[in-house]
Parts: C-alpha cells; structure tokens; sequence
C-alpha cells in the first residue's frame, strides 16, 4: 500500500465523529473531578496509574487520584463512536477522572520518514483532543515511538525537522481544545528518536506553544542512564510524569527500585502534577498496584 492509499481525509476522519456529538451531548463537557486532590502526597503530587478504566473504582479505593488511559483503548476505540459514547458514560457514572492518555498513534502512522503520513496523524490527533476535552481530561502523551522511528539511511536531520512540522500543526489544535500534548523521550530499545529530556526540549521549544510540553519519564530516564539533574535542568517545560522499574517495567516494590534521587529532583522544581504508574504487564495487578502506590508514597515522603 502506498503512501497516498494509506492517507487519511482529515475531513471525513472527522465526521465520523460528528453525529457522536449527539449521543453524548447530555453529558457534562468536564467530568467532576474532585477526588484528584482528596490523596495528594505530602509534596502535592498526584499519583495514578496507566490502567483499563475497568479498574477505575479499585484504584480509587487505593487512594489514587486519578487514572491513565490509552488514545485507541478510551478515546478512539476499535469499536468506533458508539464504544466512545458506552467509555465516556462510564466516565459519567463513576466520575474517577482520567488525567492523560497514552499512545497518540499507532506505530503505521508515520511523522517522518518516505512513508508520512501528516494528515493522517492530525485527523487522529483532532478527534482525540475533542474527545479528552469532553472527558474532561488534561493531557494526551505523545510518544508514539514506533510512529518516530527514523528509518536506517534516511537523512536524521530532515526526520527531525517533518517531526517539527507535523507537532506545530498539533499545537493549534492542543489549544483550540484546551488539552496539553506531552513530548515524551523513549528510550533507544523502543525508538531512535528523542530519547533524553534535552532532545524532548528541543521539540517543544521549535513548536513554542504553551500547549505542547514535556513528559518525564522516570522508566526511560533509568534506562538511558539519564541524570536525575535534568528534571531540575528541563523542570519548566515538565507537565506530567511516568514511573516504573527499570529491569522489567514493573511497578515500585517489585524488584525494589529506588526512585528518591529522581523524586528529590521533582520536589526541587516544585512539580505538583500527576506521577503514573506506567506498566503493560502484571503478575498479579491488584496485589502489585496497590503495593506500588504504597512504596511510592513512601519514597516521595523521604526523597
């Protein structure tokens, strides 16, 4: 398939969404959201965990403030508007906020390289940021590592500058809506592009828009051996936060990772936003989460 047969109307992305508008109109466009300051940490940092809203409720009663969910798992589901119209009245029901979403793109939609496809990323990217709006929510993640992957022998320079070009045209789209895109630096096993805090900076500061930010993730900072010193270095530019062990991505406690050095460094920029458990695989989710959630609060106390 070519390039052109993969392309996307931005249009006719869109008005798939438009009789949705319908459905979920007696809904409130924000989503109550006061348990995220009923369990703050002593720091006045929120923690939640990246989950299926099916576990909402039971990460609630943890004391969290808040969950994580995906782009194509809440937002834009493989059911299509109607799994939208039965996740957001779910949201409605139990009112336990999500906070962000994970995995803006999926790895086929490509923002730079021979195969780009920027009409597609932004009609996906439009329907998600209308759609977080209505939920509520504050901020879409964009990682997306394979959508960034710089293919072996393509000019990396020219790569970086359609990565630009595609995220200043988010940026309007961000603000028209009111929902923060969040850069986030992967680490090299998942992508060759961005890959330390300073290369995420170098982004945000190219697209220059107070709704295009930074991500700082904890598990990737371990993995590429980056300094805690740069959360204090980059602090300005950081909105959201992710954690987890670096061996295996497991949850705090698991294999007794320490996270102080790097949680001493959020309590010195003075970071009071959300702080996400980011895992993809349990052993046993109930048990570790909550185990998780306690190390964690426990370690932010001593950091």
């Amino acid at each position: 398939m070519t390039p052109q047969d993969k392309s996307v109307s931005r249009r006719k992305f869109l008005k798939a969404s438009s009789t949705a508008a319908l459905g979920v109109a007696v809904y409130p466009s924000v989503i109550a959201a006061a348990s995220v300051g009923e369990h703050l940490t002593a720091s006045g940092i929120s923690l939640g965990v990246f989950a299926s809203y099916d576990h909402a409720n039971y990460l609630r009663n943890l004391g969290c403030n808040y969950i994580e969910e995906s782009v194509g798992g809440f937002l834009i589901p493989a059911s299509g508007e109607s799994g939208f119209t039965k996740n957001l009245h779910e949201l409605h029901t139990l009112k336990f906020p999500i906070w962000s979403y994970v995995i803006l793109l999926p790895g086929e939609m490509k923002t730079l390289g021979p195969d780009v496809n920027h009409e597609a990323v932004l009609a996906r990217t439009e329907m998600a940021l209308k759609r977080a709006k209505e939920c509520g929510s504050h901020y879409i993640v964009f990682g997306s590592g394979a959508s960034r992957m710089i293919p072996e022998g393509f000019d990396r320079e020219k790569a970086k500058q359609q990565h630009i070009e595609v995220t200043k045209k988010m940026a309007p789209l961000a603000e028209k809506y009111g929902i923060t895109i969040a850069v986030e630096p992967l680490n090299r096993g998942e992508t060759n592009f961005i890959n330390s805090l300073a290369e995420g900076v170098e982004i945000v500061e190219a697209v220059n828009s107070p709704k295009v930010k930074l991500l700082c993730d904890i598990y990737h900072m371990l993995k590429e051996d980056e300094s805690p010193d740069e959360i204090v270095k980059y602090g300005k530019y950081i909105v959201h936060c992710h954690i987890a062990e670096k061996e295996s991505r497991t949850p705090p406690g698991v294999k007794g990772d320490d996270f102080r050095p790097y949680l001493k460094a959020l309590k010195k920029i003075g970071y009071k936003g959300g702080l996400s458990i980011e895992c993809f695989k349990y052993t046993d989710f109930d048990k570790e989460i909550k185990t998780g959630i306690e190390v964690l609060r426990k370690q932010i106390s001593e950091a």
